[in-house]
């Protein structure tokens, strides 16, 4: 007889070998469902509604609610693949109201002149390189730093990205998004081409041979930890008091376009984001474009009230 387990394992070679999902999401697929094939075990029946309502009753009164929802997305997609393999009828999570109130946790961003600042402080850097070693490194942090910012895209798609994602001459960047989702973004300010180019030159032999465009001292490919150590880094240097992460800049991107009076449209397709509701949450975040349309465009500026 066929396991709950055997499924789970069906379905993450499936995600894996025909659907081509990233690592991560995989391994997030494979955690979610191992919990709740832990949690099944202990009764009678694991493909019901009845133990995925249990189920789900029971994650709320563990887990946060961004969290949950994650965790009942991963549910519902391998309840759908056993539909597809005619396992079930249906996909009994269809069958449960799993709507609840998620707090809306509004995206850090980093303030215009900091981010000036810190590439300041990293050209700077890369200006008094003591020796060759020093020069690589800071001309490979530059680039990276620059295209997070150009870009808005997130850490793992920018140190997963392939020497052929990057077309120099037409300055377009392929980035594969989450559900492999594919977008084009160009690069258009001359100091981030120019970054960018710098790079590649300075390290064509090792992007060869380690098959990533971003590289590491040890040449393989750089990873998100490194990214996260080395903006701090130059934070310090800088003497930028707030933390910042790689994925502040991706708000930050956003963020600063809507203050520019970007169509949060070309903003969502930017970021790859499937829905325009996820991409909504930067227009509660951009306070300064508001006060400046109420302190300059409010009718009431145009009035001239007679009060005395």
């Amino acid at each position: 007889m066929t396991t709950i387990n055997n499924y789970i394992t069906e379905y993450i070679e499936y995600c894996q070998y025909r659907k081509h999902l990233d690592i991560k999401s995989i391994k997030a697929y494979y955690i979610d469902l191992k919990q709740y094939s832990n949690f099944s075990s202990e009764l009678p029946l694991c493909l019901t509604k009845e133990t995925l309502d249990l189920y789900i009753t029971n994650l709320h009164k563990q887990f946060a609610p961004k969290t949950i929802k994650r965790k009942i997305s991963s549910l519902k997609a391998f309840f759908q693949y056993l539909v597809y393999r005619e396992i079930l009828p249906e996909n009994p999570i269809n069958k449960l109201d799993l709507h609840f109130r998620e707090a809306k946790i509004l995206p850090k961003v980093i303030p215009f002149h900091s981010i000036s600042l810190l590439l300041s402080t990293m050209y700077s850097q890369k200006n008094q390189a003591k020796s060759e070693y020093q020069l690589r490194c800071r001309i490979r942090d530059i680039a990276v730093v620059e295209l997070l910012f150009a870009t808005g895209m997130r850490i793992s798609e920018l140190c997963s990205l392939k020497p052929s994602d990057i077309d120099m001459e037409s300055h377009n960047i392929l980035i594969y998004g989450k559900g492999s989702k594919e977008r084009i973004i160009q690069l258009e300010n001359p100091e981030v081409i120019s970054a960018i180019t710098s790079y590649r030159e300075k390290f064509r032999e090792d992007i060869k041979i380690c098959g990533f465009f971003f590289v590491n001292r040890l040449g393989h490919k750089l990873s998100d930890q490194s990214v996260r150590l080395m903006i701090s880094h130059y934070c310090n240097l800088a003497g930028i008091d707030q933390h910042i992460t790689p994925h502040m800049f991706r708000h930050s991107f956003a963020t600063l376009l809507l203050e520019q009076d970007v169509d949060i449209r070309y903003i969502q397709q930017m970021l790859g984001h499937s829905s325009i509701s996820t991409t909504e949450i930067y227009t509660h975040v951009s306070n300064t474009k508001q006060k400046d349309i109420l302190v300059h465009k409010h009718p009431r500026n145009l009035m001239s009230i007679n009060n005395g």
